[in-house]
């Protein structure tokens, strides 16, 4: 139960390291500045061949409202504390200032009380954004997972924004025929040019709202009529409160450790509450695991960084030892130890080709920043319910002192996950996370299997070197084309490693059945 990952909550041993003292080293410690080991970002080398499909949408929703405007409630709201303002689905609320993006001032015009609001609580009123079955920032497999959820019946769907046709929109809905179970159909509302949208030419609607009326009342061609907007997940808070939208050191009076989850390489983690009713897992790192100067540097960056596949921290606890890291719980724990039990195993392939996607997607993010993770494993991935996957302890190797992550002459690897010119030349890049990302591959599809299973780490550098590659596994289904993705990221130059972009679109689109993209209706 909840985050075991490898910094400081997986009950199982940590990955296997090797000490490199008198290996041969092509840089020494004094250079290592100029090797971009204290560089966040290596560009990557022009490329001899586009990797990219498209341009994404930005993965978080931004301001819709502006002062004086009113907002709705899409979900309820509990305040948090003596500066923010508890609301229900549907109040309405007039926006005071919304300068600072992730919380608005608002005056609430039914409790007339005033305060903050988490931004992506709310949107403009009267805006399709209000509606409840439309969903922004979701590409066509999160759709899929969503509408796919068992307690929704044939007919639930969404609107989403295209990812073809900037003026465009898809409609998703869950459908059941006898031969193949549930599974979801998609069709194009396409925008016509003198303003307005249809699904098929013989019926345009002036709005989307009057085009998913219409179709509540009859299918018109659609698969089944549509009976009911999907439910939609809360988005992610990005900050414990409005108090610390600004601040990451949180008073530990303020944090309640409940139940110790696991203890890993660096210290312990825990499930926690701030408050007394908010979950938090929060990690306690041992005194002299880091420099705590560096690790605020550090975590002041790293709280900048938002994405939905990344775990969100909060803040830190760092003004007397052990330091608490308190970030997002994750209620599965490690992607490794959930592989590895009962309810892992049971992942279909679907599901595990949904979570290859939310990762690559998670990096693509960090990729966009200019960020290094520089220790991507199935470990340090979360899983949370619904097979959510989040990306845990980026920007974390920079600063530990356990020699575990720290380049040098006579340092330790994580040496089966870590790209040949990592290991010997000190050379981090995001290339180096894309060998990585081809590792936690190889243990997603094999249920946390251990990568180079019976090799020591000095023998895989050994043959890695030579040009040897983990083999395409026997005793786990394994198509061929994801093999290939393996076996690109695991190219010796690392400018010919594919992109984060090209492999989140990769396992986005990846058809586990033959489905035909989108569904024509006849006119």
């Amino acid at each position: 139960m909840g985050n075991k990952c490898c910094c400081c909550g997986s009950k199982r041993s940590p990955p296997e390291r090797i000490n490199f003292t008198g290996m041969k080293m092509a840089v020494t410690e004094s250079n290592h500045r100029n090797i971009g080991i204290d560089t966040r970002y290596t560009p990557d080398p022009q490329r001899s061949h586009a990797d990219i499909i498209r341009n994404r949408s930005t993965p978080n929703r931004p301001a819709v409202a502006a002062k004086g405007k009113i907002v709705v409630g899409l979900y309820n709201y509990e305040a948090r504390d003596n500066t923010d303002v508890s609301f229900k689905k549907g109040d309405r609320m007039e926006v005071i200032d919304d300068s600072e993006g992730d919380w608005f001032i608002v005056l609430h015009l039914l409790t007339k009380e005033k305060g903050y609001i988490p931004s992506n609580y709310v949107a403009a009123e009267m805006s399709v954004e209000s509606e409840d079955w439309f969903f922004e920032n979701i590409s066509r497999k999160e759709a899929e997972k969503l509408l796919l959820a068992e307690e929704n019946p044939r007919g639930t769907f969404l609107v989403r924004p295209s990812e073809h046709n900037p003026n465009g929109y898809s409609l998703s809905v869950k459908d059941w025929e006898e031969y193949r179970g549930h599974h979801i159909k998609h069709y194009k509302i396409k925008p016509l040019d003198n303003g307005g949208f249809y699904i098929s030419t013989n019926k345009t609607f002036d709005t989307l709202s009057e085009l998913v009326n219409s179709y509540t009342r009859n299918a018109f061609g659609l698969c089944h009529v549509l009976s009911k907007p999907c439910p939609k997940p809360e988005p992610t808070m990005w900050d414990l409160g409005p108090t610390y939208r600004d601040k990451w050191e949180i008073p530990r009076n303020e944090i309640h450790l409940v139940k110790r989850l696991g203890r890993g390489n660096f210290g312990e983690v825990y499930y926690g509450k701030w408050k007394s009713n908010t979950e938090v897992a929060v990690k306690t790192l041992r005194e002299g695991t880091m420099s705590t100067q560096a690790f605020l540097e550090e975590a002041a960056i790293m709280k900048k960084f938002r994405h939905k596949r990344l775990v969100q921290l909060f803040g830190v606890c760092s003004e007397e030892e052990p330091i608490f890291i308190v970030q997002e719980y994750m209620s599965k724990g490690s992607l490794l130890d959930f592989l590895r039990n009962e309810e892992g195993k049971q992942l279909g392939f679907d599901e595990l080709i949904y979570i290859a996607f939310q990762i690559a997607s998670g990096m693509e993010y960090l990729e966009s920043k200019q960020l290094i993770h520089r220790d991507l494993a199935a470990r340090n991935v979360l899983i949370g319910e619904n097979n959510i996957a989040k990306i845990c302890d980026f920007g974390l190797a920079r600063v530990i002192e356990d020699n575990e992550y720290c380049p040098k002459q006579g340092s330790r690897f994580p040496v089966k996950w870590t790209a040949p010119e990592a290991i010997v030349y000190g050379k981090f890049s995001i290339k180096s996370d894309v060998w990585s990302y081809g590792i936690l591959l190889m243990e997603l599809f094999t249920y946390g299997q251990i990568p180079y299973p019976g090799m020591h780490g000095r023998e895989v550098i050994e043959m890695v070197e030579k040009g040897y590659r983990m083999p395409k596994p026997t005793s786990h289904v394994l198509p061929d084309e994801i093999y290939q993705i393996m076996l690109n990221c695991w190219d010796a130059r690392p400018e010919n490693r594919p992109t984060f972009e090209f492999l989140t679109h990769y396992f986005e689109g990846f058809n586990v059945t033959s489905e035909v993209p989108y569904r024509e209706v006849p006119d």
